[in-house]
């Protein structure tokens, strides 16, 4: 039974660090200790899917399994917070146990900004002769990026989402939920300082973070893929990360 959020330990950095090498190596006292300190996470991302017809109790049990994953594969060499790279795990889990259920549910305010998007794309791309940026789309509807965001997600299915917006945003918005910092809930869809950051990565930097953080492939199939060899592709996640939170510092 999921129980009722309340004030759960903190770990430092240092300290996280080292139960998670621990919990890799086995011992199931420091993955307890690890999912207990990290255990709001999951309360943080439900409060995302408010709305659907789950129970409480199976979104927290599907959450669990992601935060789960999270300790099993943090590379404890990454320069990010552990939070960082959990968060985008718990929804991943919860958004598929919902779109494989079919039963996520849209909101009649979120459907009508879906089909406001659509024609402003349509009217943009007949005008200008490409694909709008989602700032383009939000300055015409007068709606902020992040209900855009929110409408398209809840209306299409993840790989209709992105096929849907312009190649400038698609990498971009992908990463909104995975690097955004402390992940407090008044902030968790304002990440729009992350857009900016990413314009400072080149190419193989944006595909590696992407195919390691939403496709979960591993770094042996993206050295494959790239021809390139899977130290390159760790010291190129490593590499990227490190700018990315740089980056988020300066601007934010």
């Amino acid at each position: 039974m999921a129980d009722t959020p309340h004030k759960q330990p903190v770990l430092n950095h240092e300290e996280t660090l080292r139960l998670i090498r621990a919990a890799q190596a086995g011992d199931q006292e420091a993955k307890e200790k690890l999912y207990q300190a990290n255990v709001g996470l999951i309360y943080l991302v439900m409060e995302r899917f408010k709305g659907t017809r789950n129970e409480y109790e199976d979104l927290f049990q599907v959450g669990s399994i992601g935060l789960v994953k999270a300790i099993e594969r943090f590379d404890p060499n990454y320069e990010v917070k552990f939070s960082t790279y959990a968060v985008p795990m718990i929804i991943g889990e919860i958004r598929r146990f919902l779109r494989d259920d079919g039963i996520l549910k849209v909101q009649r305010g979120l459907k009508e900004i879906y089909y406001r998007v659509k024609w402003a794309v349509e009217k943009i791309s007949a005008e200008t002769g490409r694909e709008p940026t989602i700032g383009e789309i939000s300055e015409v509807l007068g709606i902020d990026k992040e209900e855009i965001v929110l409408a398209m997600e809840a209306c299409q299915s993840p790989a209709s989402i992105y096929d849907f917006l312009s190649n400038q945003d698609r990498d971009k918005l992908k990463l909104i939920d995975t690097l955004g910092g402390d992940f407090e809930k008044e902030d968790f869809l304002e990440q729009v300082a992350l857009r900016e950051a990413l314009e400072k990565l080149d190419y193989r930097e944006r595909e590696v973070i992407l195919r390691r953080f939403f496709k979960d492939e591993t770094q042996v199939a993206i050295a494959n893929d790239l021809g390139i060899s899977q130290v390159q592709v760790s010291r190129i996640e490593r590499a990227a990360l490190k700018r990315l939170r740089g980056f988020l510092s300066e601007i934010g």
